[in-house]
């Protein structure tokens, strides 16, 4: 029974651990996308989204909250700055996992971690292009059309 069984260790201590998810937030906070593990990404997941969640309000005791986490200064300055301002509407969830497929040395699940509202492929505010759709040949063929309303005239002169 895997009862109160619910972080995921990834194999490594506590420490490690930690060291790993900080180095990992300070990262993904700067470049707003990561490539890692499954695994990773969804451990990653749970320890950032309450630090973003902070980050809405700029006080000094969630500045120091954060970073107690992070331990790194130029990663809290774009957090409480750039990030802050752009999740600032939205309730919740501000990563997505996107899985591209299988590591080639060890067949690991890979996946790219992002910040949801830095995608712009993603996002609803974008306008896309209407296309208009082209078949690659003409509805009606031209001399299927001409006959037709000859018969047409013919059978009215009569």
């Amino acid at each position: 029974m895997r009862h109160g069984k619910k972080i995921n260790h990834l194999g490594r201590t506590t420490s490690h651990r930690r060291a790993l998810l900080s180095n990992m937030a300070s990262s993904l906070i700067a470049h707003k996308r990561i490539s890692t593990t499954v695994a990773k990404a969804k451990a990653l997941r749970k320890y950032v989204e309450p630090l973003l969640t902070k980050a809405k309000t700029d006080s000094t005791h969630s500045r120091r909250v954060v970073f107690s986490y992070l331990q790194n200064k130029e990663s809290l300055k774009e957090l409480f700055g750039g990030v802050a301002e752009k999740i600032a509407t939205r309730p919740g969830g501000y990563t997505r996992i996107l899985k591209t497929g299988n590591r080639l040395g060890d067949n690991a699940d890979m996946c790219i971690i992002e910040l949801v509202d830095y995608n712009e492929g993603y996002s609803k505010d974008t306008k896309v292009k209407a296309t208009t759709r082209r078949s690659r040949r003409p509805t009606g063929k031209k001399g299927d059309a001409a006959p037709a309303a000859d018969a047409a005239e013919t059978s009215t002169e009569s």
